[in-house]
């Protein structure tokens, strides 16, 4: 048994999915969550929400989880930005006094503004908090060079910080000594191993088809447009290679009139959502996952691809290239370089990989190991 069996765990959060992970924003924060649940009492999951925004999110349980969703005003204009931490604060106080909710210790996710609210709880009620750093490196950069006070008095007044990669922890360390590189995880239990042949019966795919499978969000700093253009050349070398991208958001209009425009239609197809159950097979179906990130922190979809032995076709961004070490695992080039991207996609296709050394790498980046290791940071705080 763990020794915070009798401990309750409140963790607040700035996104986390809804029951049936439709509204996939800060599902590694969920998954995290799966194991964490292991160790303590109970864990409660406070992740307010702008009035307007995904409306369809209903507090919710789940085995000694409990979800809310409180509301609060916010405008993105100036005077609301600054306040947006304190009004976070207020909505998760809110929600702890009417549900009358006792915890021992505090996990906030990002900086801000859940960092910054949990540091003012942690001081209203007493107990230890730790931050996990999520943020892409752009964004992280930008806080650490913002002066922004309250960002700065977060991570001063923060019992340890958490980074997903190493490159920022001694940029981290000059305002706080407790910092930590825990880099983000993956589930296996929600991507079981498939035979490739049958993953792609059951998606209707050609078994003779060289298949890319990418997933996310579909902004700008995903990068899909450059693994558009990268696409346009690796057709112009082989013709049986069609490109999946999953995901939705709001660049999908112009990445579909760019697919177009190049006359891709038949080479590159946007998936749109991707169901949980349907994730495995995609996986499991493709011969590469690629990821054309401008930015990143450590990005989950990278470890789930590793997870069931898919080799990683990505940028040199955030933590990536901490985890890809070896071209035995994946292949890297600089980001807004689609030249680059078409020729590493076309030397991966080639190469014979060994999905199953791939999957032995993957597997200290579980979930359960990455908590381990939270678990024995939570244990220093707290003694």
């Amino acid at each position: 048994m763990s020794e915070f069996e009798n401990k309750n765990l409140l963790i607040l959060t700035n996104s986390y999915p809804d029951e049936d992970n439709r509204h996939y924003g800060g599902i590694f924060v969920k998954e995290q969550v799966r194991y964490l649940a292991r160790h303590f009492n109970e864990i409660y999951v406070i992740s307010p929400q702008p009035y307007g925004s995904n409306r369809n999110l209903r507090d919710y349980e789940y085995d000694n989880v409990r979800v809310y969703y409180p509301r609060f005003f916010h405008l993105p204009v100036e005077f609301f930005r600054k306040r947006l931490g304190d009004n976070f604060f207020k909505a998760a106080m809110r929600v702890i006094e009417r549900e009358k909710l006792e915890f021992d210790l505090i996990h906030a996710h990002f900086t801000w503004p859940g960092g910054y609210a949990g540091v003012k709880l942690a001081k209203e009620f007493e107990v230890p908090v730790v931050i996990t750093i999520h943020e892409n490196r752009d964004w992280f950069l930008r806080e650490y060079n913002s002066g922004n006070e309250k960002i700065y008095w977060t991570w001063r007044n923060a019992d340890a910080l958490l980074r997903v990669n190493k490159k920022d922890v001694p940029l981290l360390r000059e305002f706080n000594l407790n910092v930590y590189s825990i880099p983000n995880g993956f589930n296996p239990g929600r991507l079981k191993i498939i035979e490739k042949k049958a993953a792609r019966t059951e998606l209707g795919l050609k078994d003779d088809a060289k298949i890319i499978f990418s997933l996310g969000a579909l902004i700008e700093r995903k990068g899909f447009h450059y693994l558009i253009d990268a696409m346009h050349l690796v057709t112009k070398k082989r013709k049986d290679v069609i490109c999946f991208i999953g995901g939705n958001g709001p660049l999908k209009k112009r990445l579909q009139q760019q697919i177009n425009r190049l006359g891709l239609q038949n080479h590159v197809k946007l998936l749109g959502f991707v169901p949980d159950d349907q994730l495995a097979l995609w996986m499991n179906a493709a011969d590469l996952f690629v990821l054309p990130s401008l930015s990143e922190g450590n990005p989950t979809v990278m470890f789930e691809a590793l997870g069931v032995g898919l080799p990683f076709i990505g940028t040199t961004v955030g933590g990536v290239p901490e985890i890809i070490i070896s071209d035995d695992y994946g292949l890297l080039c600089p980001p807004k370089d689609p030249e680059c991207l078409a020729e590493k996609i076309l030397i991966a296709l080639d190469k014979e990989w060994d999905r199953e050394k791939i999957r032995e790498y993957a597997g200290q980046f579980t979930w359960e190991n990455i908590v381990k290791e939270i678990i024995k940071i939570a244990t220093k705080i707290m003694l």
